[in-house]
């Protein structure tokens, strides 16, 4: 599988070898099954953001299958995205860019949600997510930390994404 050149602020990590075979960890490529698995969260959502949740996890599912116009249906036109020091100031610019790759990358890798926080007030939520995702090439496996921070905000439509911030580091890197 050839890997997209940027995508969810991934790809810093992906030139650096270290990312490939952090520590003394082993991790056998043959175990890295693609998905995602929130079974083990540790999970504080405020009752008011349950509904801002279920459009993130909504979204993050549809870019994790490859359907990048589902995933598209669950951002406001006016998205703001940050990811790898980088920015698309709108759902069409994401669509045009990273929104592919993002998908292409996702659709290959296992994706264990760790922690979830959200909070609502009024037509304003947030949604935290730490996860850590493992994703193979060849025989190495890139195994990351990734944190997520989405806003959404009420309309007549429902909740939409108004602004993601995605980061990772290697698995096991320095605060």
């Amino acid at each position: 599988m050839k890997l997209p050149t940027a995508c969810l602020s991934l790809m810093l990590v992906l030139t650096a070898a270290p990312a490939w075979s952090h520590g003394k960890e082993k991790h056998d490529a043959a175990a890295v099954v693609a998905g995602r698995d929130s079974s083990k969260a540790e999970q504080q959502i405020a009752p008011a953001a349950a509904e801002a949740v279920a459009v993130v996890d909504r979204f993050s599912a549809a870019l994790g299958a490859g359907d990048v116009d589902k995933a598209a249906a669950e951002l406001d036109p006016a998205v703001l995205i940050l990811e790898s020091g980088g920015v698309e100031r709108s759902r069409d610019e994401y669509l045009a860019g990273h929104a592919k790759a993002d998908a292409a990358f996702l659709k290959e890798a296992q994706v264990s949600l760790k922690r979830r926080t959200a909070q609502a007030s009024g037509e304003l939520a947030w949604v935290g997510s730490e996860s850590a995702i493992h994703a193979k090439k060849g025989e190495a496996v890139l195994a990351i930390d990734s944190t997520e921070t989405m806003v959404l905000r009420k309309t007549a439509q429902g909740w939409k994404i108004v602004h993601i911030h995605w980061s990772s580091r290697r698995a096991g890197g320095d605060h």
